[in-house]
C-alpha cells in the first residue's frame, strides 16, 4: 500500500523543519538538513512539504534586474543558435528556467561561470524568490477572451525533477519545491527507455501535446539526475487578421529566389518603428499585456541586422515604438525546432558545469555531478486567429567520471619499479593474458 512518509532533520539544537513524501517507506527517519533523502518505491514523487511560496516578498527592482539578464541570455543565446540552417525557434526562458534550478545546487567556481553566463547577477537568496515571482506574475497573464468566449491568453509554466532519488539533499529540494514548484519524480535511469517515456509523457501533457519526445533513452545512459521545465502558450491576437484577405504572396528567400506563402493582411493602428536598415512593428494579443515584435530587415541587409539583434537594439525599437496607421503582411507559418544546447553553453563560458570539475555538490553533498546535456525543443504556430507556441527543457546530470580512461583490452606493456630510486625491477608485456 501507498502511504505517506514523513522525514524530519533537526535544525540546530531546538529549531526542526521536515519533508514529506508519497510512496512505499519505512518509519521516519531523524536526519541533519544537509542529509540525503532516503526514497520511495519508482513511480512516486518526493515533494519537499515546504509548499510553493505564491506570495514572495520581492522587490519590483529584483524582478526588473532579473528580466534584463534573462533577455541578455536570451540574445546571448540567439547569436550561438544563428549560424543553424533554417528556421529558429526556442524559448530562452524554459531554458533559464530549467537552469536556475540547477544552479540551485552548484557552488564555487561552477556557481559563478554559471551565473555569468545565464546573467544572474542577484544574489542567489534574492535569485530564486525573483524567479519565483516573475513567473507568479506571468502566469496571472492568462485570462479568458473578451466577451468570455474561449481563453484570450494562456500560458502555463511547469517544472519537475526525475531521479532514483537516492542521496539528493533536502535544502536543494526544498528551494526547488518553494520558488518552482518542482517536486522529484522517481524514475529508473538503468531503465532508460521507461525513463525517457515518464519524462516526455509528462513534458507532452505539460505542452497540449505540443513537445513530443524531448528525451531519447540514449541521454539518460549513465543519468542521476534530469530536471525539465515546459512552457506553453496560446493567446487570440488583439487585432485578428480576416480570413477572408489571406493570399497566397510571394516570399524573397536570402538566395534571392521566390516562393508564394499564405500571407495574412490587415491595415489598422499598431506600434510602429523605423530605423536604419530595418522596419518594427508590435502585435498585441488579446488583453495587450503581451505581444509579438516583429523586425523586418530591409532588402540585402539581413546578416548585417540579425548580427546586432542585442537587448540594446530590442530596447532602442520598444521605446521609438508609434502607434501609426499601418500595412501589415504577415506569412502565416509553422514549425518546430530541436536543440542540443551542451556545445552551445560551452561556448558561451559554462564549460565547466559539462566536465568532471563541476561542483554541485549542494545537490546530493558528493560533487560527483556534472552536466551532460542540455536538450530543448519548440514548437510555434501562427495564423489569423492567434498564436500558439510550447517548449521544454531538459538538463541530464550525470555522475562524474575519471578525466582519461585506461581500459587495457588490447596487448600492453608494463614494468615494476621502485618509486624512490626509479630503479626498474621488472619489465614485461601482456599479449594474452589468458595465456
Amino acid at each position: 500500500m501507498y502511504r505517506t512518509a514523513m522525514m524530519t532533520w533537526l535544525a540546530g539544537s531546538l529549531a526542526a523543519t521536515s519533508m514529506a513524501f508519497t510512496g512505499c517507506g519505512s518509519d521516519a527517519t531523524l536526519a541533519t538538513p544537509n542529509d540525503p533523502v532516503t526514497t520511495p518505491d519508482i513511480g512516486t514523487e518526493i515533494r519537499s512539504d515546504k509548499v510553493r511560496d505564491t506570495t514572495p516578498t520581492v522587490a519590483d527592482a529584483a524582478i526588473a534586474e532579473l528580466a534584463t539578464g534573462n533577455s541578455a541570455f536570451a540574445l546571448d543565446l540567439y547569436t550561438e543558435l544563428q549560424a543553424a540552417e533554417g528556421n529558429l525557434f526556442y524559448s530562452p526562458y524554459s531554458v533559464s528556467l530549467a537552469l536556475a534550478m540547477t544552479y540551485a545546487g552548484a557552488t564555487n567556481d561552477t556557481l559563478t561561470t554559471m551565473a555569468d553566463v545565464l546573467h544572474f547577477t542577484l544574489a542567489e537568496p534574492e535569485l530564486h524568490p525573483a524567479f519565483n515571482a516573475l513567473d507568479l506574475d506571468l502566469l496571472s497573464r492568462s485570462h479568458a477572451a473578451d466577451g468570455g468566449e474561449g481563453a484570450g491568453l494562456t500560458l502555463t509554466l511547469a517544472n519537475a525533477l526525475w531521479s532514483d532519488g537516492e542521496g539528493f539533499l533536502m535544502p536543494f529540494l526544498d528551494t526547488l519545491a518553494e520558488n518552482y514548484g518542482a517536486g522529484m519524480h522517481l524514475v529508473d535511469f538503468a531503465q532508460p527507455e521507461a525513463a525517457a517515456a515518464s519524462i516526455n509523457a509528462w513534458v507532452e501533457e505539460q505542452t497540449e501535446s505540443k513537445i513530443k519526445d524531448l528525451l531519447k533513452p540514449e541521454n539518460l545512459i549513465d543519468a542521476r539526475l534530469v530536471l525539465t521545465d515546459a512552457i506553453y502558450f496560446k493567446a487570440q491576437w488583439a487585432k485578428p487578421f480576416p480570413r477572408e484577405l489571406t493570399v497566397d504572396h510571394d516570399f524573397a528567400l536570402l538566395d534571392g529566389s521566390h516562393i508564394a506563402v499564405p500571407t495574412m493582411v490587415q491595415a489598422d493602428m499598431f506600434a510602429y518603428a523605423a530605423g536604419d536598415g530595418y522596419q518594427a512593428v508590435q502585435l498585441d494579443y488579446d488583453g495587450e499585456e503581451t505581444s509579438m515584435l516583429v523586425v523586418l530587415p530591409d532588402a540585402g541587409r539581413f546578416a548585417e541586422i540579425e548580427g546586432g539583434f542585442d537587448p540594446a537594439f530590442i530596447a532602442a525599437i520598444v521605446d521609438a515604438l508609434v502607434d501609426t496607421d499601418v500595412s501589415v503582411m504577415l506569412p502565416r507559418w509553422s514549425f518546430e525546432s530541436t536543440f542540443s544546447l551542451a556545445d552551445t553553453l560551452k561556448a558561451l563560458g559554462m564549460g565547466e558545469a559539462f566536465s568532471a570539475a563541476a561542483d554541485f555538490s549542494r545537490m546530493d553533498g558528493t560533487g560527483t555531478l556534472y552536466i551532460s546535456d542540455v536538450l530543448h525543443k519548440a514548437f510555434v504556430a501562427v495564423n489569423e486567429d492567434g498564436t500558439e507556441a510550447a517548449a521544454a527543457t531538459a538538463v541530464v546530470m550525470v555522475n562524474g567520471i575519471p578525466e582519461a580512461n585506461v581500459h587495457a583490452d588490447r596487448p600492453f606493456l608494463f614494468v615494476i619499479r621502485d618509486n624512490i630510486t626509479g630503479t626498474i625491477l621488472f619489465v614485461g608485456r601482456v599479449l594474452n593474458p589468458a595465456a
